[in-house]
């Protein structure tokens, strides 16, 4: 199952926006996008290239569900399932994605969006890194993309499980860009599930077929629609940004390294897809996969319910933690749980099980009525996110502090529980 089998099903209920005129990629795709946050829009008729362009597939949180065949209110559930009990993809010989083999590498032909003018140009957002180590264990990953020239992309390698197996392999690793793939493999790609192999955590949520590159063995999603093989270098680097992170602020200019395409493989008349950065796709395969991790940590101290990480807080800062208060110090052994299940946690709420975590004036409405700031909050300073601007720097360290804010907005145990409950208007 490919993109556009999820793509299909999304059609017959109507839920694909069609934009038959002719688009620039260059600002007017990502201004449509922007006022369409959370629809899918697929572009029929895009300047410059043969490609259509597709964007909004995981811009709301039914379609992981969709394409999970789950309800939408079990998705917490099914990931952290996911995470403990992954499963090995099937390896195929011949794959969809290499129906069309290129060999003059040329990628300019590629609809590569512009965002904002502001940008050093266009990237790709939606790429899926896939790679492996030495001993074999295959790794999908995303990492922003930016065309340098008709070979070449700079890319922003974070040091995590890519920049591990490029040093481990001297400076120079095998890579290939995937490009328009089912919301279950970019959900995958955003997991870190301590040296698990994201393939397997695809594979667990819908079977998932692998083949193998053209040019290495690097195994790639058999019904992708892009595949860039090439090889990933330190012994080039290019600077690398400005570009908006999922905050909405501009990430800091670095000097990164380059991947040097070697061949393009394609299914017929390919999909290119894109992602809007700063907006629902982006953050909800950014901060979704960390909602299991703050569950799973609150679950060992309290009754945890849900979590969620809210929209506002560039869903990766905010966390909303729902509990079944059992003991008077559930609600901050909760909150204080919540920063150990995710470090760049800034700001956490906890409350009861009659708040509706989804409906962020519930949420105020418990704030308001159940809590009382010099005894049911606690504030101080901890590690801080990259992506937070306000964090500082610790002098003679790399490390970024911030202040750590836990409100616990559940009854208070010492006070009548009836005091605080809704009223039953009409009822």
């Amino acid at each position: 199952m490919g993109l556009r089998d999820f793509l299909n099903g999304l059609e017959k209920e109507g839920k694909v926006l069609h934009v038959k005129d002719e688009v620039d990629p260059y600002l007017e795709a990502a201004k449509i996008l922007k006022s369409h946050p959370e629809e899918t829009v697929l572009f029929e008729n895009v300047r410059g290239s043969e490609y259509r362009v597709v964007a909004g597939v995981c811009s709301t949180r039914d379609h992981f569900a969709k394409a999970m065949g789950i309800k939408r209110q079990e998705l917490l559930f099914k990931i952290s399932d996911v995470i403990k009990n992954p499963s090995k993809p099937e390896i195929v010989k011949t794959g969809a994605c290499q129906e069309v083999v290129e060999d003059d590498v040329d990628l300019s032909k590629i609809p590569v969006l512009t965002h904002a003018s502001k940008d050093l140009g266009a990237y790709v957002t939606a790429g899926v890194y896939c790679c492996k180590n030495k001993e074999g264990r295959v790794n999908f990953a995303y990492h922003r993309s930016s065309p340098i020239a008709k070979d070449k992309f700079v890319a922003r390698i974070c040091h995590r499980d890519t920049w591990k197996f490029l040093e481990e392999a001297g400076g120079e690793l095998d890579v290939a860009i995937c490009l328009g793939l089912d919301p279950t493999v970019l959900l995958a790609a955003s997991i870190s599930a301590g040296g698990v192999s994201e393939a397997e955590l695809a594979n667990t949520m819908k079977p998932l077929k692998l083949v193998k590159c053209i040019t290495s063995d690097v195994l790639v999603p058999a019904d992708a629609e892009l595949v860039l093989e090439g090889v990933l270098t330190t012994k080039a680097r290019h600077k690398e940004g400005p570009f908006p992170d999922i905050s909405g602020t501009f990430d800091v200019v670095r000097d990164e390294p380059v991947v040097i395409i070697k061949k393009i493989t394609h299914r017929k008349n390919p999909i290119y897809q894109g992602l809007l950065p700063a907006y629902n796709e982006h953050r909800l395969l950014m901060g979704m996969p960390k909602e299991p991790t703050i569950y799973n940590a609150v679950k060992e101290v309290a009754d945890c319910k849900n979590v969620l990480l809210t929209p506002g807080g560039c869903s990766w800062l905010h966390a909303l933690v729902q509990i079944s208060k059992k003991n008077t110090d559930d609600g901050m052994q909760a909150a204080e749980a919540a920063f150990k299940g995710h470090g760049s946690l800034k700001h956490c709420i906890v409350v009861d099980d009659d708040v509706n975590i989804y409906d962020l004036s519930d949420v105020e409405w418990a704030i308001a009525t159940r809590c009382q700031a010099d005894k049911n909050m606690k504030v101080w300073r901890g590690p801080g996110s990259s992506l937070d601007a306000t964090a500082e720097k610790i002098e003679g360290s790399d490390r970024l502090m911030t202040a750590k804010v836990a409100v616990d907005a559940t009854i208070p145990w010492d006070k009548k529980r009836e005091k605080f409950l809704k009223a039953d208007l009409g009822e």
